[in-house]
């Protein structure tokens, strides 16, 4: 190939079996495994955020991305698991004499992304394939129906007014703007015939007809249906919570530019101290005139983390002048003409506010399946087998509203609002829209980030009942292994890199680590990896 790049990257003696090597390749870096005696060549940096592989966990020919957990195919660079949407470059590798040499055209060495090939529509094909929701459930789903060669119509129907975007940096980079977060521009999706509906939300759903209703009374027909529309906020029926200005949710890009620029110099509120609430205050903590953040439980976190966890990142949030009233709630939300002035708690304090964040989670959307034959929980949850399908045929449903059996959870029904899982679930969808009969064998993995940093957890941790934590909490760094009995269902550190992304790989193979073996050294399970 005229002007291929050819790098003598290291000796065949320096690659042992299963552990990738960083190279330099031209002015990027490559990673070099061996795995099985073949050799494979593949970009070094995460399509997700660019995080370096290197630093990663490797098992069984797949690569995990060390910060949020994202899985590659070393053979062929394919995404397999998430977050993020496209694959890795490949490049060829050989064993020259004793030199391992690596090739590449120039073009592809300056992109650290590999987009796979995808189908359009061709007219001949009448099945059309009908996508509730505009998250990243959505966006994986229609995506990998073109990847696997759908040519019928993909019509998604979003009652957002955006494309879809990566919604956890809502709380997290939140006067960010919806171009600058959108996960394909306008033109990706006309270029594959992704035919994106904005602005128009399902109002019901008839499963005996194959038919979907939109707020304007359009019906749409479709041959398999996909439902993902996430979640709705939860508010407080509490007196002024819905009629006094500056009372917000953190949903969409509009509401995260709203909080952003209404809380500049203001005395902020923050109703709830899990995920969402705590990266809001993060956020705001050095704009705003003051943060306050209340919550139910003894320490921020405490449910999912544990106290240790809990108290160590309350304290973060202190040190940069947040102020915490927790085992409380909110009762009463006052105004003066209109406008929020206080908020009442539990005990009876009262918290000057000029803005009130609620940020106590979300309820499945799903009213408008009601009565359409789509089999709910008690809760509104939709229910989904390990293909992703419903109880009505030819109908899927992922992301924030699915219950699933969750292998690591031993096939219990659970339901994991990860941006992670909505995506993989996403994907196992279309597989078996397309009859492909694939079942989901995803681990959790979700991250959390304030004042820069990071913590990572793997696993399902429901029910544990003892947490082994190794580190220093006061650096902080540390991992943390929350235990039922004698088994580890879920790993948590911050700055023990790639310990979560290493255990991801373990329950992924199927491996169990055992509370036993972690007391004295948390990472006597590692060698695991390369049996």
């Amino acid at each position: 190939m005229a002007g291929t790049v050819e790098v003598v990257v290291c000796k065949v003696d320096e690659l042992g079996e299963g552990d990738p090597r960083e190279v330099k390749v031209g002015d990027t870096t490559a990673l070099v495994v061996r795995e099985k005696g073949q050799l494979y060549a593949v970009g070094n940096k995460c399509s997700h955020y660019g995080a370096p592989l290197s630093k990663g966990a490797y098992c069984g020919g797949v690569l995990r991305c060390p910060w949020h957990g994202a899985c590659f195919n070393v053979k062929t660079g394919d995404i397999e698991d998430f977050p993020g949407m496209d694959s890795l470059p490949v490049f060829q590798v050989e064993e020259r004499g004793e030199d391992v040499v690596v090739k590449a055209d120039p073009v592809t060495l300056k992109s650290a992304k590999r987009v796979k090939a995808m189908t359009r529509n061709d007219p001949s094909n009448k099945k059309t394939f009908v996508l509730i929701g505009g998250g990243a459930a959505s966006a994986s789903c229609a995506e990998t129906l073109r990847q696997e060669g759908f040519t019928g119509r993909v019509v998604v129907l979003t009652k957002e007014h955006t494309l879809p975007y990566d919604r956890p940096k809502l709380s997290k980079a939140m006067s960010t703007t919806v171009d600058a977060i959108a996960l394909r521009n306008k033109e990706f999706y006309d270029s594959v015939d992704i035919e994106l509906s904005t602005g128009t939300e399902v109002t019901g759903v008839n499963t005996e007809h194959n038919t979907v209703t939109d707020s304007t009374g359009k019906t749409h027909s479709y041959d398999a249906l996909f439902i993902a529309t996430g979640g709705t906020p939860r508010t407080v029926p509490i007196p002024g919570c819905r009629d006094l200005k500056n009372v917000f949710v953190l949903r969409t890009p509009q509401d995260a530019n709203l909080i952003a620029a209404g809380a500049k110099g203001k005395k902020v509120v923050i109703i709830g101290s899990s995920f969402i609430g705590m990266e809001v205050a993060a956020c705001l903590a050095e704009g705003a005139g003051s943060v306050v953040v209340v919550g139910q439980g003894t320490v921020p976190f405490q449910a999912v983390l544990g106290s240790k966890v809990g108290q160590m990142l309350q304290k973060l949030h202190e040190e940069r002048g947040v102020k915490f009233y927790m085992e409380r709630g909110l009762t009463q939300l006052h105004g003066k003409d209109g406008v929020l002035t206080q908020a009442l708690l539990s005990d009876g304090t009262a918290l000057d506010a000029d803005v009130c964040v609620l940020a106590i989670g979300v309820v499945p959307a799903t009213d408008f399946l009601k009565d359409s034959g789509v089999e709910l929980t008690q809760r509104g949850f939709v229910t989904v087998d390990q293909c992703m399908r419903t109880s009505a045929d030819g109908v899927f449903a992922a992301g924030d509203i699915a219950q699933f059996p969750l292998f690591v959870n031993d096939g219990q029904p659970a339901n994991v609002q990860h941006w992670q899982m909505a995506l993989q679930q996403g994907r196992i969808a279309a597989l078996n829209m397309l009859g492909k009969s694939v079942a989901i064998h995803s681990v959790p993995y979700f991250w959390t980030v304030m004042y820069g940093k990071s913590v990572r957890y793997t696993g399902y941790g429901a029910g544990y009942d003892d947490i082994v934590i190794h580190g220093d909490l006061s650096v902080p760094q540390f991992a943390a292994f929350y235990t039922k009995k004698d088994k580890v269902l879920a790993v948590a550190s911050l700055a023990f890199d790639p310990i979560v992304s290493q255990a991801a790989c373990l329950m992924e193979q199927g491996g169990t680590i055992l509370k036993s073996e972690i007391m004295d050294d948390p990472k006597s399970w590692v060698s695991r990896l390369k049996e």
